[in-house]
C-alpha cells in the first residue's frame, strides 16, 4: 500500500488528517452529531456542484447526485471533462480516458484525496462578501 500513497502526493498520516478535517467541516456546517461518511461527502459535493438543493431526492436521483460528485472528482484526474448542463441544469461528464483497474481500498483513498483537493479549493475561492 504504501507505494499507492506515493502517488498521491500526501503521506498515509496526513491524508487521514485531511480527510477528518474535511469531514469535522461538514459535520459543524450542517450542525450533525456524527462524522459524515464519504457516500455523505460525495452526495453533498454532488448537491454542490448541482447548485440547486431541494428537500428531498429520489433514491436514483441520489445515485445521480453522487455521480456526479465523482466525475467532478476525478476530473482533477483527467479522467472526466465537463460536457454541460442539460434542461433541467443538471451537470454532465464526458469519460476522457479509461480509468486503471484499483482495488477498493485504493479506489477510496482516490476518492478521498480529490474530496480533500476539492474542499481546499473551495476554502482558497474568495466569498461574495470578500468581492465586494
Amino acid at each position: 500500500m504504501k507505494n499507492f500513497y506515493n502517488t498521491i502526493d500526501m503521506d498515509e498520516w496526513e491524508l487521514d488528517f485531511e480527510w477528518l478535517r474535511v469531514r469535522h467541516l461538514i459535520k459543524e456546517r450542517f450542525r450533525r452529531d456524527t462524522l459524515p461518511d464519504l457516500n455523505a461527502v460525495l452526495f453533498l459535493i454532488g448537491i454542490q456542484e448541482l447548485g440547486l438543493w431541494q428537500k428531498a431526492y429520489t433514491k436514483e436521483e441520489k445515485q445521480d447526485l453522487m455521480h456526479i460528485a465523482v466525475c467532478r472528482l476525478m476530473s482533477n484526474e483527467g479522467y472526466y471533462a465537463f460536457a454541460g448542463r442539460d434542461a433541467d441544469g443538471w451537470p454532465h461528464w464526458t469519460p476522457v480516458r479509461a480509468m486503471p483497474k484499483r482495488d477498493l481500498r485504493e479506489q477510496e483513498l482516490v476518492l478521498k484525496t480529490n474530496v480533500i483537493r476539492y474542499f481546499k479549493e473551495l476554502e482558497t475561492e474568495p466569498s461574495a462578501a470578500e468581492e465586494e
